[in-house]
Parts: C-alpha cells; structure tokens; sequence
C-alpha cells in the first residue's frame, strides 16, 4: 500500500505546532491512497490532505505507541483492531450513526473485529500470497513451496515482507500449523524453514514490491493481491500465486487515533469513503474489493474480471487472527533470530 508533504507533517509533529481548520492527516500504507480519491474530497470539502506512509502495522503500532498525535486517520488491519483498541490509541467514531451507514455490506457491518463499527469503517480487503515471474519460473506456482523451497531459476530472487506478522503466519500456513501459535516447538519450525530460505531472500521490505518484480531485481515477491494486478498491468508475465495449503484474507480499516486535531474533518471524510462512487475510486486505483454495497457499479470491468480476487474453487482462505501477548512474544523472538 508514496510519502507526501511527509517534511511539513514531520517538523508539525516534531514541534507540537497548532493545526488550522480545513486540514487533514491521514497515515496510510506506503501506494495505497488513490491521488484522484484525495483530489475529489479536497475539491468537494474544501479541506487540503497531507498523506504520510508506513509499510507495515508494526509501525503504525509503534508511531501511535510514541505519542505521536498529528494523525487524523489511520488504516489498521483487522487483526490490528483490537490491540490498538485495548491500548486505548483509538476513538469512537460511531459508524452506525454517521451519514453513509446504511451503504456498508453485510460482511463490515458490525464485524467480528469491531462490533457496531465503534470505532472503524472498511477501507479495503483482500488476500496476502506472492507474485511470479512466470517468464522465469514456469511451474506450478500455486504451492509454498515456491517460496520457502525455491528452485534454482528462483534462489536469491526471492521478496519477503518486511511484517514478522505477515511473514510468519505464512510460514505458518505452508508448514500446517495453526496461526498465533503459542508452540515454541511449533515456532521453532517455523524459524528453521524461514533460516533455511534466507540465503535465498534479495531483499525483506514491504515497500518498492512493483519496481523491484518489473526490474527484474526479484522474480517472486510476497504481494497483495491488488498490487499484483499493478504489477501484471506493468508486465503480463506477472502472476499471483494461490497456494493449495491456504491463503491469507485481510480486511484494512480506517480509524480516527486518540487526540487527532481535526476530528471533525477526519468524520467527513469517512462518511466521503461511505459513497460508492468514492471507494470506487479507491478500489480501481488499488486493485481491492471493498466493504461498501453498490461500489461494484462504478468500478472498471478489469477489476470486476481480475483473476486476482477470485481464488480458484477449494482454496482455503485463511482470516489472519489477533493474537496473544505469548503468541506475539514468540512471534516477536523468531523475527529478531531470523534477521540477526
């Protein structure tokens, strides 16, 4: 999921400046903010954006953690929800009683992760696999093994996320074990298959996936599945892969952070997001379904066609889990043992 006007917002979170009326901060995952969805709300609200980027709920976590009070919208993922709630780094928003309401799908009204949508609304939702260049790697794809076990055309080609919760509860999955494992002889597995893969791995970084697969610099790439439809727009070879052991689903939300100066014009903008002609926009940029109902009739036929939001029939889709301070201990042991 660029960084924008990111110096203007850093020296105003670095001196505590006032913020005037009309403003907006939002922090997102790094691409994945259409610029004409920014655009249309400014044009409309009157009210000018500046748009900052993390690459990975870790960070996000560890920003607001800080102290740091200069956001006004923030996108954590599903599973992130309820840590950031617990730790009090979110305010109510009330999205049942806000404008737009009504136009949130079944599966986003009142979902596990936020009951009554207290404190967040959909933004997007999709799967967590990788990518290959099938120009280099003609086989099978659709196995893990692609990734922990590469084959010769594929070794030191390799892409990882830089999210110890992404990559493990991968490894996870391709192992058999179950998510927010709490095993140590589980999660020793676990670092034994992902020390294995390293002198395969070029790079660990969520950021710069579409330069690195359309340079060539890697030739498979853990991915989404939206920016993997980005990255075989750039380069028809480009596949996403759809393991047969089960894949990662996500849903992202957008949140209002504890003490975010421009509450009322972070509240516009979300019941903005709640048009579907707006979060259109959003999907057709990104390459992500959407919680929003009726958002489908404003959306471009390559996405409705993607082949990359369809799992073929039988594949396991795998909601990744909040999980236990012990499971995120040990989470958290075998992500520091593996980069040392």
């Amino acid at each position: 999921m660029k960084k924008f006007a990111t110096s203007l917002l850093g020296l105003l979170l670095g001196t505590g400046a006032a913020f005037a009326d009309g403003e907006l901060f939002v922090y997102n995952w790094t691409d994945y903010t259409a610029p004409d969805l920014i655009k249309k709300f400014e044009a409309e609200t009157g009210i000018s954006v500046t748009l900052d980027t993390y690459d990975s709920n870790e960070t996000l976590l560890a920003k607001l953690q800080s102290g740091a009070t200069g956001y006004d919208i923030v996108v954590p993922s599903h599973n992130f929800v309820q840590i950031f709630v617990s730790e009090g780094l979110l305010q109510p928003i009330n999205a049942e009683k806000l404008k737009g309401a009504a136009n949130l799908s079944a599966s986003f009204t009142s979902p596990s992760w936020d009951k009554n949508n207290i404190y967040t609304i959909p933004w997007q939702w999709g799967t967590t696999s990788f990518t290959v260049n099938t120009d280099i790697y003609a086989g099978d794809i659709n196995t893990y093994k692609i990734l922990f076990q590469p084959t010769k055309e594929l070794q030191g080609k390799i892409g990882m996320f830089k999210s110890a919760d992404e990559v493990i509860s991968m490894a996870l999955i391709s192992l058999g074990l179950p998510l927010c494992n709490e095993n140590p002889k589980d999660m020793q597995k676990v670092l034994d298959l992902l020390k294995a893969q390293k002198p395969h791995v070029k790079t660990y970084n969520s950021d710069g996936i579409l330069e690195r697969l359309s340079s060539g610099d890697v030739a498979v790439h853990q991915n989404w599945n939206g920016y993997s439809i980005r990255a075989r727009n750039q380069n028809p070879a480009m596949k996403y892969a759809f393991p047969k052991e089960g894949v990662i689903a996500w849903a992202d939300n957008i949140a209002v952070p504890k003490g975010a100066p421009n509450y009322d014009n972070a509240i516009k903008f979300i019941e903005f997001l709640m048009d579907p002609a707006n979060i259109a926009i959003q999907s057709n940029f990104a390459g992500y379904s959407n919680g929003i109902a009726g958002s489908e009739a404003f959306m471009s036929d390559k996405l409705k066609t993607a082949h990359e939001l369809s799992p073929p029939k039988g594949t396991p889709l795998v909601f990744s889990k909040t999980c236990s301070p012990k499971a995120v201990e040990l989470q958290n042991r075998v992500w520091t043992a593996l980069l040392q």
